[in-house]
């Protein structure tokens, strides 16, 4: 048996029972994510020694019928801007020291720690998670799993690359302004940026209120399992939300019927969206309202946000860089260096501007909620592109941004959105992974994750190891 290719759920399925222990379950995962590095490069580093020596712990602890937690030998992979105990966090940055203490978890490590987890790697990322594609100086270029001579998407690419091939099915990544969901979209799994809050955050994010914390998974049940771990609040992080009232796993059977679905195929007409991405993700749509949910085509009131989006993204990088002397600032990631410089000319009042902007898009969609349970739309308008490049070839577009229109507004509201496979863009495309997003107000993650179950649950969506 490949435990390669088993959900978490399976995995722990199968220890309670005996059938296969997490010795046997991370040894498999640690080779192929050996296996896996030179073509894709996931890895920032893996934790060969450490996993091991979890693992047997755990093993025992399973043997004894007492597991420590709900991931109890789970093999995991964190994304590298996320603190980990006893490992250095360079996160994707020639400019961050290798020395240092780095003795402390963040919250939502210490709590995979506690729960039993088993730390296979840090996962790679661009430059402090500054775009939507993954490669740095440091670390080099993260290639799709599907195609490597096409980008896995960002900035949490490493993980979404090792969660696809089998490198442990569960990985923490944090998003921004779609960096779960982009590269979760492009490598064809399940990605979940919660409401902002609902996970909590330390360090403090340089991009504020922007920037989520959240898991990627092979299905909708690891997901909800996994955030039942990492939620709840951490004294460290002010803004965290209070524990949620029950368990995410307890209302993912109760399928779609009855849900009120908007389907915004491109946002009003503003997205020009590939064809092979729309047909895809319109067959998802209808087996939603196939599987009882009330479905209408209609769009969210609003324009495309992007400027005030920039502003915020460009502040964000620039206070995140400032303390850098000349020499180290010229380390940086060329379109870095050129966001941080537009976020340094930022007045206040842009930023205010920016913040009323964001405000605004805010009560919008809390209106729109009041009519409808979710908002569905593509993730992404195309499919993976070339490798090492920001933006499509070709596209005229400059910055990343310009290819993720469905992704940041979302940020700005704080909403929990999540990225389902349904599908690829065939044989005409290369048969590239085809995302769809499943967007709720604030605070009902728990619905996001109960539709996309559903689509997993009737065998609709892209499932590949």
């Amino acid at each position: 048996m490949q435990l390669t290719d088993l959900t978490a759920v399976q995995l722990l399925d199968g220890y309670r029972k005996g059938e296969f222990s997490p010795v046997e379950a991370t040894a498999q995962v640690l080779e192929r994510a050996r296996r896996i590095q030179p073509e894709v490069n996931a890895f920032a580093r893996l934790l060969e020694e450490e996993a091991a020596a979890r693992a047997r712990e755990s093993e025992e602890r399973w043997r004894r019928g007492e597991p420590a937690g709900l991931l109890d030998g789970v093999p995991v992979t964190v994304k590298d801007l996320l603190p980990l105990r006893g490992h250095p966090t360079l996160r994707g940055s020639k400019t961050v020291p290798v020395q240092g203490r780095w003795d402390e978890d963040a919250p939502s490590v210490a709590r995979l720690r506690e729960h039993g987890a088993v730390f296979v790697g840090k996962t790679t990322t661009p430059e402090f998670g500054w775009k939507g594609v993954t490669d740095s100086a440091l670390s080099g270029i993260t290639r799709n799993p599907h195609d490597p001579s096409r980008t896995a998407g960002g900035s949490s690419g490493g993980s979404a690359a090792a969660v696809a091939l089998g490198a442990g099915p569960l990985s923490l990544g944090t998003d921004g302004g779609g960096s779960i969901r982009i590269p979760a979209a492009f490598c064809g799994i399940f990605g979940l940026k919660p409401t902002y809050g609902r996970v909590p955050l330390y360090p403090a994010s340089a991009f504020g209120s922007l920037s989520h914390v959240g898991p990627m998974t092979r299905d909708a049940a690891d997901a909800a399992l996994m955030l039942d771990v990492i939620s709840g609040p951490d004294p460290r992080d002010w803004s965290a939300l209070p524990p949620a009232p029950e368990s995410f796993r307890a209302g993912l059977d109760k399928g779609v019927r009855g849900l009120r679905v908007a389907y915004s195929p491109s946002l009003g007409g503003q997205v020009a969206v590939r064809p092979a991405v729309a047909a895809a993700v319109r067959q998802a749509v209808a087996a939603l309202a196939d599987l009882g949910a009330y479905v209408e085509e209609t769009d969210p009131d609003f324009s495309d946000p992007v400027a005030a989006f920039h502003t915020l993204w460009s502040a964000g990088a620039a206070r995140l860089t400032q303390h850098l002397p000349a020499h180290r600032r010229q380390l940086l990631d060329p379109g870095l260096r050129e966001m941080c410089a537009r976020g340094s000319r930022s007045s206040a009042l842009d930023h205010l501007a920016a913040v009323e902007v964001r405000a605004d898009l805010g009560r919008r969609m809390g209106r729109f909620h009041e009519r409808y349970d979710l908002l569905v739309t593509p993730t992404l308008p195309i499919t993976a592109f070339e490798a090492g490049e920001e933006v499509p070839a070709g596209s005229g577009l400059r910055r990343w941004t310009g290819w993720t229109p469905f992704t940041y507004p979302f940020n700005m509201t704080r909403q929990p959105a999540a990225s389902v496979p349904v599908g690829t863009d065939g044989s005409d495309g290369g048969g590239l992974p085809v995302g769809l997003q499943i967007v709720a107000a604030r605070h009902r993650d728990d619905l996001v994750l109960r539709a996309a179950h559903a689509l997993y649950d009737a065998g609709l969506t892209l499932h590949e190891s």
